[in-house]
């Protein structure tokens, strides 16, 4: 699962107070849907709980892993997996940036940093395999990034 937050939200994967891009991963548990897990991957991966899901991506995304890619993270995983199937949401952070905490949070922490991005800096910097996923994600949340303004934050 991929997140994307508007507050608009990006981490490093991305966080923004205008536009950004927040995007960490999680799974679903058992019997959580796939907004409720969206919240709790939020707060577990960066201590943010003042936060909106504002936007959904309607359908889930998919991509398939290149080779080299595949071979590592099925090593990792353990398993055969070929790709992730993906489904996005749209954040807005409803308190200022000082809730983001990395290194305060409830697992043992995926990020080392985060920083503020415009959607078209998050496009260009995936890898080319993500890449046609994060922009049929910018396609689809576009209408709520019109007339965003430069971020600006105190961490840089």
């Amino acid at each position: 699962m991929c997140f994307i937050c508007l507050e608009y939200f990006a981490y490093s994967s991305i966080l923004c107070s205008c536009f950004s891009i927040f995007y960490m991963q999680g799974g679903i548990e058992d019997g959580e849907d796939p907004r409720s897990a969206a919240i709790r991957e939020l707060r577990e991966e960066t201590g943010v709980v003042s936060a909106e899901i504002i936007a959904e991506v309607p359908n889930w995304l998919s991509y398939d892993f290149p080779p080299a890619v595949k071979a590592k993270v099925n090593r990792l995983w353990g398993g055969e997996w070929h790709g992730q199937a993906q489904k996005w949401f749209l954040m807005r952070l409803t308190k200022d940036e000082r809730e983001i905490n990395l290194a305060n949070v409830e697992t043992d922490p995926e990020f080392s940093e985060w920083k503020w991005a415009t959607p078209e800096e998050v496009t260009e910097q995936a890898v080319d395999y993500k890449r046609p996923t994060y922009e049929e994600v910018m396609r689809t949340f576009r209408p709520y990034l019109v007339g965003a303004t430069k971020c600006y934050s105190t961490k840089w």
